[in-house]
């Protein structure tokens, strides 16, 4: 299978977005997410892929805890900050509104469909992201919505290009 084919794909599923929180140390860290998935009922389980580029991804080595926020369509300046500014260069939580989990991690006050999540493993094949397998510790919604999905976010600029990352396989 080609490129291109693959691409065609991906684009096809129209993956919904999420912003991942977390904190370790006294250093908070969020991205946008479009890698993410249910993986288990019983156990409720959930797994996302964060960019080994991303800040997020360093704070979250450290980090036993991540929310898992669950954007509407309405949510596209959130997409925005989350996506295109780099935790490395700014502080993404100044001017934002949050709440802090018993776990100590950020919860976006604007963003109410959220999970708080346990990190139980972290999976790095060799690729650009990893994969973090986690425990649901709490959820909440206000009810159903429509996803912000990644074709709503087209034209916004990565604030880390993936081959960024610090280390190279």
């Amino acid at each position: 299978m080609g490129e291109d084919a693959f691409s065609g794909l991906m684009s096809s599923t129209d993956q919904a977005l999420i912003v991942v929180t977390t904190a370790a140390e006294g250093e908070q860290a969020g991205c946008l997410v479009g890698f993410h998935t249910q993986s288990g009922i019983s156990a409720e389980r959930y797994c996302f892929w964060l960019s080994k580029a991303n800040h997020t991804y360093r704070v979250g080595l450290r980090s036993a805890h991540f929310a898992v926020h669950f954007l509407t369509a309405g949510d596209l300046a959130v997409a925005e900050h989350f996506g295109t500014l780099s935790g490395e260069e700014t502080d993404k939580f100044t001017g934002v509104d949050v709440d802090t989990a018993d776990s100590g991690v950020p919860l976006l006050r604007a963003v109410p469909h959220r999970m708080v999540v346990e990190r139980l493993t972290v999976l790095d094949d060799g690729g650009d992201h990893v994969a973090v397998t986690a425990r649901i510790a709490s959820a909440e919604t206000t009810g159903p919505f429509t996803p912000l999905r990644l074709s709503d976010v087209g034209h916004l600029d990565a604030g880390r290009d993936s081959g960024e990352r610090a280390i190279h396989p």
